[in-house]
């Protein structure tokens, strides 16, 4: 008997995404490919492996068994990828990376550009997904580093099968349309005023839920918006108040928006998240690590950008190597 590993691997995405339309998209392949491979593995161990007998597809007890195998075989593939990286001065391979738009415009573009730099046979792949999409495709192995927002106030993520790490502290700031000739000077007098409002699933969403929620007010969410490009759009047209974090300011030209004195209304933290490592080693991917220490870095360099944003100075030269530059963070 004779098995192909290639196959394995698609009946292992078949089992942990429960189904060929779904293991087809994580594949890259074609539901009939995908329904091809998984008929000449069956004839290859000379057991069914799918029950066709429902309309949704599902594994066999042979399938079940044979998707367990495939899940060690992928294990100790990415062991021996992880031991041959101590043969060679130098890392390559893809890392594909999870984030959401101003994490990728600020950090990961900057990143990249260090990466090719320092490590040319490593190949960042981009998604722009977050949120619980995100995290799935984290634990199914989609994804090799996530990057996740939140709002201070709620709990750090913390589950088992993964391991987050904190990247920067991104304060928030009220903005308010410059046309406006009395901006709001309180919060209660925010809570008065038409919102430009985050989604309450996303970061500033939760800010403002969570500052209504002090103040036992009820916003008035004119607009709900899940980008910060419209809606500092929409607050400098004079639509209303928004909370926005501090990185997002370094989108807006300046005097689009007012940015409000009014502060303590606190922060969202931003992660980055990895799985745990089951591999036999213990340690953390080599290729992975070096990614992540470039996001930091990258990350660090935006300090003075953003505080000549809020003074009105202008920013250090971006070509100053980061280690010249002054000491802090930046968010996305």
């Amino acid at each position: 008997m004779e098995i192909d590993p290639r196959r394995l691997r698609v009946l292992r995405e078949v089992a942990r995404r429960g189904g060929v339309a779904r293991a087809a998209e994580a594949l890259h392949l074609t539901p009939s490919a995908v329904s091809q491979q998984l008929a000449q593995l069956e004839r290859e161990v000379g057991l069914p492996l799918i029950d066709r007998s429902q309309r949704s597809v599902s594994l066999t007890p042979a399938g079940r068994v044979l998707a367990g195998y495939a899940d060690r075989v992928e294990e100790e593939l990415t062991e021996a990828k992880r031991e041959l990286t101590r043969f060679t001065e130098r890392l390559a391979g893809p890392v594909r990376i999870a984030a959401f738009p101003t994490v990728i415009t600020h950090v990961l573009v900057p990143a990249m550009r260090e990466l090719a730099r320092r490590h040319p046979r490593i190949t960042p792949v981009i998604r722009e997904i977050y949120g619980q999409p995100a995290l799935q495709e984290l634990r199914l192995g989609s994804v090799d580093v996530l990057i996740t927002e939140q709002d201070m106030g709620l709990p750090p993520l913390s589950l088992p099968s993964l391991t987050t790490r904190l990247l920067y502290v991104d304060e928030y700031r009220v903005v308010v349309p410059p046309s406006w000739p009395d901006p709001p000077s309180t919060v209660e007098d925010l809570m008065r005023r038409p919102w430009v409002a985050g989604d309450p699933a996303q970061a500033c969403g939760q800010a403002l839920e969570r500052l209504a929620g002090l103040h036992g007010s009820e916003p008035r969410k004119v607009h709900v918006i899940t980008e910060f490009g419209p809606t500092l759009a929409l607050v400098a047209a004079g639509h209303g108040v928004a909370i926005v974090p501090e990185l997002a300011l370094l989108d807006v030209p300046e005097g689009e928006v007012r940015v409000s004195d009014i502060r303590d209304i606190g922060a969202r933290r931003l992660d980055t998240v990895t799985r745990v490592s089951r591999t036999r080693s213990g340690e953390p991917d080599p290729v992975q690590a070096v990614v992540i220490k470039a996001i930091e870095e990258a990350t660090a360099a935006l300090a003075p950008a953003l505080r000549a944003r809020l003074s009105g100075h202008p920013a250090a030269d971006p070509s100053t190597p980061p280690h010249d530059r002054c000491p802090g963070g930046g968010g996305s």
